[in-house]
């Protein structure tokens, strides 16, 4: 019987600023200011949607992780089927490390830190020069694999939240600001902008970076000791617990500062904006300067971590190709798709994460009923089939007004307006995924398959 180490208050801190500083990139500061700014009075139901699919989405993909035991994001939906966990591992993956979120660190960072001080001519080769060194930076640093606690949990996650509970202090405190915030509002508005968060909550991408940096986190628990999967799965679920507890905090306070800066400045077009205006507000030009350390660091530390899981979870799924051919891709892919601009990348996002959001909520659902469901196949693919259905309908949805005017696509659009439930509000997805639960589950116990979870690990 081999003993299992035990991890100290120190590592467990460190592993939770690892997570915290993957997961938060600029993305997570401009949202939540923007959309503070949006709800205005009504700032508290957006929150809490917001926090619904920002915080707890994420937090609940790390506990499947967890209690599924699975080492990738492929484990976790292969008995929805080969093709399937395939499919939803790649286009992740590709949506995470390579398409949207990689490419979008470089172009927020230098959207608000670097844009503001070109003029116009200079902005395209800027950004070409910026997003090279970005990206050069991101693949040295995530080169060493158990350097990545280091680099992220220990130097430049803590520097990060330095500076951010500077900017909360300032603002919200000496400034006395948070005196003018309502907690009460339009009562006619409370559904409207709680589904509103939660939809906008879409846009941090953490729920499915949750599913992928969970194969970050169980490498970091294997280097310190923990080879027995159930001793890593409850570490998993501390160092989730602590990283999204602290997001949550501060996305309150983000969306708090967004909602009180109506008070001092217009409605601004996106949260790049509005943070750099609230930033000069409170501090003048040293707030341009601080607001371009916050967003490098906060972008540097994701974009490593969103690369690393990539190449990690593809590196054991395609071995002979390994970690380091995987990281070399999507860092040099990731530089040539942020140079077609934020706009262009933000604008295709959606439809992606309307079409992935459904699947990876319902295989987190799956996850979290791991102990009385097991991995019974009949359920997994009932309900991926069943949520398939709105997911698709839901992409189609938010394509792009050029593509979503096309009349094959105007025509689905009617005719799910017309039939499908919720789909106007883009919930579509929950009825189809809870019949599609509940017809597997009938499924499964008529034929008899045994509902029981894997076996724990011998002592």
């Amino acid at each position: 019987m081999s003993t299992q180490p035990k991890l100290t208050k120190r590592q467990y801190l460190t592993l939770g600023s690892l997570l915290f500083g993957m997961f938060f990139g600029a993305g997570n500061l401009i949202f939540p200011i923007h959309m503070g700014q949006l709800a205005g009075s009504a700032w508290l139901p957006a929150a809490i949607g917001f926090l619904l699919s920002a915080v707890l989405l994420p937090l609940l993909s790390i506990m499947a992780i967890s209690l599924t035991r699975a080492s990738s994001m492929y484990d976790l939906a292969r008995p929805a089927g080969h093709g399937f966990a395939l499919f939803f591992l790649l286009a992740t993956h590709a949506s995470l490390g390579l398409l949207i979120a990689s490419p979008r660190t470089a172009t927020v960072t230098y959207a608000i830190g670097i844009s503001p001080f070109l003029g116009k001519g200079q902005q395209q080769i800027g950004l070409l020069i910026f997003s090279f060194i970005f990206f050069l930076t991101t693949f040295l640093l995530a080169r060493n694999e158990s350097k990545i606690t280091t680099y992220i949990g220990k130097l430049l996650n803590p520097l990060f939240l330095i500076l951010l509970a500077f900017i909360f202090f300032w603002a919200l405190l000496i400034k006395g600001d948070i005196r003018t915030i309502s907690f009460t509002g339009n009562a006619s508005l409370i559904s409207d902008n709680l589904v509103s968060g939660f939809l906008q909550g879409y846009n941090t991408m953490d729920a499915l970076a949750g599913l992928g940096f969970g194969v970050t986190i169980i490498t970091a628990l294997k280097l310190m000791g923990l080879h027995r999967a159930s001793s890593r799965a409850k570490a998993v679920a501390k160092v989730g617990s602590l990283a999204m507890g602290l997001e949550a905090i501060i996305y309150l306070l983000l969306i708090m500062l967004g909602a009180i800066s109506l008070g001092f400045v217009k409605l601004t077009a996106n949260g790049g904006t509005a943070f750099n205006q609230i930033m000069t507000h409170y501090t003048g030009l040293i707030g341009t300067a601080l607001l371009g350390a916050m967003t490098l660091l906060a972008c540097l530390t994701t974009a490593i971590g969103l690369v690393t899981s990539f190449s990690q979870d593809l590196g054991h799924r395609f071995p002979k190709l390994g970690y380091h051919f995987f990281l070399s891709i999507t860092t040099i892919g990731a530089f040539f798709i942020a140079n077609f601009g934020l706009d262009q990348i933000i604008a295709y996002s959606t439809p992606i994460l309307m079409l992935l959001y459904p699947l990876a909520i319902a295989l987190i659902m799956l996850g979290l009923l791991h102990p009385w469901i097991g991995k019974n196949t009949r359920i997994y693919k009932t309900t991926i089939a069943f949520t398939m259905i709105p997911a698709l309908l839901d992409a189609i949805h938010a394509l792009p007004a050029g593509l979503a005017q096309l009349p094959f696509f105007a025509a689905i659009q009617h005719f799910a307006s017309t039939f499908i439930p919720l789909f106007s509000i883009g919930m579509d997805f929950v009825p189809f995924l809870l019949i599609g639960f509940i017809c597997g589950f009938i499924a499964a116990k008529f034929s008899g398959a045994k509902l029981a979870p894997d076996l724990p690990d011998p002592d």
